[in-house]
């Protein structure tokens, strides 16, 4: 049963600068360049000077959510729009504090939303506000907890509150962001979901849902970098990937500090058979990492070489990919700066390799390695497999 998709960048959405001040500002940038930390430190100065005010409780929930996705390599793109779907690797496992508090957080916005619409239930600051808060519980419960039902219902009820905002201000385009969302996600569902009522009554509409984010990203504005940012992604989900380079590079200009952007760059052009423009793209990353360029001084050196291995393997220069696939896996037994995700995919790259060279022999161990690395990950599973049955895929020249 094919499980509901996207749900990672569908929900980014919180209006984030609703009522910027000077702290929300800095949180919001550095949110974008990946700098969590800074992040939930500025917005925790926010609240403290605000506290009544819902959307700043939003703020410190994004911050503890993203900075556990982060930690777990859960923001790369191939986990949502690639061939290792998030969908299939094992849930997160945040600290005990951290749960608690994100969900404390999420309850204290619900209770201040919820005041404010018994004084005006016309109220569009907190309906959105609302909204945004079922979205992030939605995300929780998705990608944490992986219970899709509940997702599910979090999500519709966001987008009914969102709904509520449109139609009372139909000029506010960046309520629409869930809305568009969830008509995406709804129209995406199988058949067999729907049948054991995971969206019973709801009806989703793929193409008008993408329509949606589009004008979103054209006419909203708290909300328009998250519109564009879920754009690309369904643009590559979709195999429109060449509607989706405009976008990655506008948000390249305006997140400058922010190297994942780049990599989904490198990983686009990779995709359309651009080998210079997508090695050209991770030589650019690694260039302003010895350059100790803000925000990239960051990258470990171990995740330059398995992007630039990755891409190699696919454009199947094997020797070169293994060459920086073993740079990548070289501490092995202290490898830190790899999340596990990326680790036991460095390893089963390696295997896949041997196998295509017809070194099963030499395969096994590196499947064993990528198996001990992250029993969890979905990489760890494909090498179980590929273990009795060798890997093969047919050779293909790109351009």
């Amino acid at each position: 049963m094919k499980a509901p998709v996207l749900f990672l960048t569908l929900f980014w959405s919180a209006h984030i600068a609703w009522g910027a001040g000077t702290l929300v500002e800095q949180g919001t940038e550095a949110f974008y360049n990946l700098d969590y930390d800074t992040a939930l430190s500025s917005w925790e100065k926010a609240l403290a000077a605000d506290p009544g005010n819902p959307a700043r409780h939003n703020n410190i929930a994004y911050a503890l959510l993203y900075q556990e996705m982060f930690r777990n390599g859960a923001l790369e793109s191939e986990l949502v729009s690639g061939n290792n779907s998030f969908i299939r690797r094992a849930k997160m496992e945040p600290s005990a504090e951290v749960e608690k508090r994100f969900f404390a957080e999420l309850d204290r916005s619900m209770g201040l939303c919820q005041a404010l619409l018994r004084k005006n239930p016309r109220d569009t600051f907190a309906l959105h506000t609302l909204a945004v808060a079922y979205g992030l519980r939605a995300n929780y419960g998705f990608l944490v907890r992986k219970s899709w039902r509940a997702s599910l219902s979090d999500s519709n009820q966001a987008r009914r509150f969102d709904e509520q905002v449109t139609a009372i201000d139909p000029s506010d385009y960046d309520s629409r962001l869930i809305q568009g969302a969830w008509d995406y996600i709804a129209g995406s569902l199988s058949w067999s979901m729907r049948a054991l009522g995971f969206v019973a009554g709801v009806h989703g509409d793929k193409q008008r849902g993408l329509h949606t984010i589009e004008e979103v990203a054209q006419y909203g504005k708290q909300n328009r970098d998250d519109a564009e940012i879920i754009l690309c992604a369904l643009y590559r989900r979709d195999g429109q990937t060449a509607r989706a380079i405009p976008h990655v590079r506008d948000l390249v200009d305006r997140f400058p500090r922010n190297y994942l952007i780049r990599f989904e760059l490198a990983q686009m052009y990779a995709s359309m058979g651009q080998r210079k423009n997508a090695l050209e793209t991770i030589n650019r990353i690694s260039l302003m990492k010895q350059q100790n360029v803000p925000g990239f001084e960051r990258i470990p050196w171990e995740k330059i070489y398995y992007e630039t291995g990755n891409l190699e393997f696919w454009f199947d220069d094997f020797d070169q990919a293994l060459e920086h696939l073993q740079k990548a896996t070289a501490n092995a037994e202290d490898m830190k700066e790899l999340d596990l995700n990326t680790g036991s995919l460095a390893f089963m790259r390696q295997g896949q390799i041997y196998d295509l060279l017809k070194r099963h022999n030499m395969a096994v161990p590196e499947y064993q390695q990528a198996m001990k690395f992250a029993p969890e990950a979905e990489a760890a599973r494909e090498s179980q497999h590929y273990i009795g049955s060798p890997y093969t895929r047919a050779f293909h020249t790109h351009s």
